[in-house]
């Protein structure tokens, strides 16, 4: 309910703060698929062992 009753009260501001979370994680999203496809050889080489591992996104 809170939801609905911010998405029909919001500000400018308020619409600014949300959307800086936002923000933040897709660029550490980019971030971690960055540096997946920079070590695909060492994720490879440990899925060997560990069929199915992938680092934690964070």
């Amino acid at each position: 309910m809170y939801l609905a009753y911010s998405a029909l009260n919001s500000t400018d501001n308020q619409q600014q703060q949300q959307n800086e979370p936002t923000n933040e994680l897709m660029l550490r999203y980019q971030a971690y698929q960055t540096t997946c496809s920079k070590y695909h050889r060492e994720i490879a080489a440990i899925q060997q062992y560990l069929p199915g591992w992938m680092p934690k996104f964070r």
